[in-house]
């Protein structure tokens, strides 16, 4: 039917008031649960129809906005004079059923046909009622078009008003979308904004569209009109304001908010409007890959704050309001967006500097992905070079191998990317390079960035305001890290090393962020400190970066020893552990012992105690370097005395088994082997007493131990690793009751002597299980009752 035209009554169609009881409604077929409340006495004398009030109050009844849905529809051409009459009229039975969609700008039924044979646009409708019977339990909405009314009707109230306000809302936003679409003046078009807001907070529809839909109006309008004033920007700005208090922008809209805080960044609507829209970011965005404009509306923002008086102390205070007032920020989601923030931000500094270097695209020709390959320009050097296989020199002068391009930096540092191959001689200190060979191990990241010739003559100077921005949220890292409940995952998501190889080679950023892991190696907690370790093998870390020799390195070692300290302190006291030390920090370790570093001391006096060094002048050295200082002579004097113990406690003999009384402690044990000769003891129970993972220290001076009874005791995964490190001829093991976990347990795989092994009632995983069962061949008794892989 054609709703654009005008009739009167006599235009009707010949079946509309056939009364056919078939084509009335079903409302007996309503739900208990949408049946509306009582609606008021109904006994009271009113004409044929009423209306309804369309006023609801901010406590009155919530609506989901309906997209689509089925609904009952009569249509009546008629003077509108005459429709009072014709609703009471006996002949209005005709209704069809059908199930409208609401399109963006109009009624469209999914079968057109009837009533609804053509759509119905919002343009046409020129009012829209309520409206209910006395007599009948109908209730429908009364949308008037030029010449004619469309009633829909409804099962109950509740369904009839959500119909009226989805459908009222549809028609206010197609005549905003129209009317902003061409604006002519800006004050007309100021005064539509903030009417559009204001309908969208009063409305009774609850949806994430109903504040979206303006924003996105809005959002275009400004992406089409870039050429507005200061003023301008500001007074829309203010007026969206309510609506961002609990949504994001929209991409376009964070494009405008961007610009206005660089090009304003001291106007009172970035502390007063943004501060509370960053903030909701923050605390609620999921991923920032899904909309990379708020992130990028974040940093600005920041970067805005710290252009104020001030502004390094508005950025703290910041900071310090996101992590609210207690210890413990209750906001999960604060901590990795602002580390997101401040990777892509440290990122954007050196941009430019990389894009010239290696030919890589910028971070926002790959957001568009504008850059084709053909576009791209003629390869530039680097300054992370790959030789050229070697040719004889000239011999009058040395010059550098010509250089190669390189794919683009990592967003994680990945030594493998920088195709430089190192071959090192063990006798001198010459570091010669040589093209990479087939099936050779590539070397990592700080030899890389050690022995680049071009990287030793390049001194990295950013522009000035790169070199703001890399202050600013360098700062921030450093404030996330002065938290004590951020510092563990901080430590993890910076485990990996996310910056680029030109960050991790500028001092001024080395130095800036030296803050950051000397709280990493002062935190006591594991979780924390382990983190200055590499992710996994071949990886770099923040140890080898910031040890002597390593790029970042600007001090004697001190960071260095201090890592090392805490390290051995969380029992990192293994052969792995001062393998790796022996093998790439030796000199360092050895310098620092000179100087009288206790922690390096010890270090040396273990590498002797477990037989790491093999090299006999090596070990001279290292005793030579020993007796250089009062607390290396004192420290090497008690190794000898422990050695000389060792080889008496081994002639002497003693007893064969030994069993401790239950509640005995650590320092109990250590006083009992400290006190006899137990070279032989070969059987120790220390089932039921109080010990403790730092027994392990004694247990491990036991050369001959084969059986070890641990059964309720408080030994736990640090033990469990010093005693697969030193307790190879053990047999026979009970860790029963005990609170090992898989992290400890898997550490006894190198024990290929045991035969019998008790894990009743731990934390062993089915995973652990199989594991241990493939590493151990000797293992023939094992019982696992009481755990996962039971």
């Amino acid at each position: 039917m054609d709703f654009n035209g005008s009739g009167g009554g006599n235009e009707l169609h010949n079946n509309q008031f056939y009364p056919s009881e078939e084509s009335k409604p079903l409302l007996g077929e309503m739900s208990a649960q949408q049946q509306p409340p009582p609606e008021g006495n109904n006994n009271h004398k009113a004409g044929p129809c009423s209306k309804r009030s369309l006023l609801h109050s901010s406590s009155g009844m919530r609506y989901k906005l309906l997209q689509e849905g089925d609904i009952q529809v009569c249509v009546v051409k008629h003077p509108r004079t005459f429709l009072s009459k014709l609703l009471t009229s006996k002949f209005l039975r005709r209704w069809e059923p059908h199930h409208l969609t609401l399109t963006d700008s109009s009624l469209v039924s999914a079968t057109p046909t009837g009533y609804m044979e053509a759509p119905l646009s919002y343009s046409t409708i020129e009012d829209l009622q309520l409206l209910s019977w006395d007599n009948a339990p109908k209730y429908c909405v009364q949308l008037s078009f030029p010449g004619g009314t469309v009633l829909l009707q409804a099962a109950n109230s509740y369904l009839r008003d959500q119909w009226f306000h989805s459908i009222q809302w549809k028609k206010k936003i197609y005549k905003y979308r129209k009317v902003l679409n061409n604006p002519s003046r800006w004050d007309v078009v100021l005064k539509e904004i903030r009417a559009l807001v204001d309908m969208a907070l009063t409305s009774p529809l609850q949806d994430e569209s109903i504040h979206q839909a303006p924003l996105h109006i809005i959002s275009t309008l400004l992406a089409e009109n870039t050429n507005l004033s200061a003023q301008d920007h500001e007074n829309i700005i203010v007026a969206i304001a309510p609506l961002l208090e609990n949504n994001h922008p929209p991409p376009d809209l964070c494009e405008f908010f961007c610009k206005h805080c660089r090009e304003r960044p001291r106007s009172m609507v970035v502390i007063e409007v943004f501060t509370p829209v960053v903030q909701r970011i923050l605390k609620h965005n999921m991923d920032f890959g899904k909309c990379p404009r708020l992130r990028l509306f974040t940093q600005e923002y920041i970067l805005a704050l710290n252009e104020l008086n001030a502004g390094m102390e508005v950025v703290k205070k910041f900071i310090h309001s996101m992590h609210g007032p207690t210890g413990q920020c209750p906001h999960p989601r604060v901590l990795p967006n602002l580390v997101a923030v401040c990777l892509a931000a440290i990122y954007s500094c050196y941009e430019e500097f990389i894009n010239s270097r290696d030919n890589s695209p910028s971070l926002k020709e790959i957001r568009n992905g504008c850059q084709q390959q053909s576009e791209r320009k003629p390869p530039m050097p680097l300054r992370l070079l790959r030789p050229e296989p070697p040719t004889p020199p000239p011999t009058t002068t040395l010059s550098p191998p010509p250089p190669l391009p390189l794919s683009p930096p990592p967003s994680i540092v990945n030594s493998s990317e920088i195709l430089v191959e190192l071959e090192r001689n063990n006798n001198t200190t010459n570091t010669l390079h040589k093209a990479p060979a087939e099936g050779d191990s590539e070397p990592n990241l700080i030899d890389c960035l050690l022995v680049s010739p071009a990287l030793n003559a390049l001194s990295i100077q950013l522009p000035a305001h790169a070199d703001r921005v890399l202050g600013c949220f360098a700062l921030i890292l450093k404030m996330l890290s002065d938290y004590d409940d951020w510092r563990p995952a901080l430590a993890s998501l910076l485990q990996p090393i996310p910056f680029p190889k030109e960050a991790l080679a500028h001092a001024k950023f080395t130095k800036e962020l030296k803050y950051v892991i000397q709280r990493f190696a002062e935190d006591p907690r594991q979780e924390v400190h382990s983190c200055l370790l590499s992710v996994r093998s071949g990886k770099d870390g923040w140890f080898q970066l910031y040890s002597p020799g390593g790029v970042a390195c600007d001090d004697d070692g001190e960071l260095f020893a201090s890592m090392v300290h805490i390290l051995m302190g969380s029992c990192y006291k293994t052969k792995k552990f001062l393998l790796s030390l022996a093998e790439n920090k030796l000199g360092p370790c050895m310098l620092l012992a000179l100087r009288g570093n206790q922690t390096m001391v010890e270090i040396l006096c273990l590498m002797l105690e477990y037989n790491i060094i093999e090299n006999k002048d090596t070990q001279l050295q290292i005793i030579s370097t020993l007796e250089s200082t009062q607390v290396g002579l004192r420290m090497y004097e008690q190794l000898c005395d422990r050695q000389r113990e060792l080889k008496e406690l081994q002639r002497k003999g003693g007893p064969t088994r030994l069993t401790l009384p239950s509640k005995s402690t650590d320092a109990d044990l250590a006083r009992l082997l400290s006190s006899g000769s137990f070279g032989n003891l070969e059987n120790l129970s220390l089932a039921f007493t109080n010990v403790t993972s730092a027994c392990a220290e004694q247990l491990i001076k036991l050369p001959s131990l084969k059986q070890l009874n641990l059964w309720s005791t408080q030994f736990g995964d640090a033990g469990l690793r010093l005693l697969s490190e030193h307790l190879a001829c053990l047999q026979v093991l009970n860790l029963c009751e005990t609170p090992v976990t898989d992290a400890g347990l898997l550490s006894l795989s190198s024990m290929k002597s045991l035969c019998s092994l008790n894990m009743n009632s731990t934390k062993l995983t089915a995973d652990t299980y199989e594991d241990l069962k493939a590493k151990l061949p000797n293992l023939k008794e094992v019982d696992v009752r009481y755990t996962e892989a039971w």
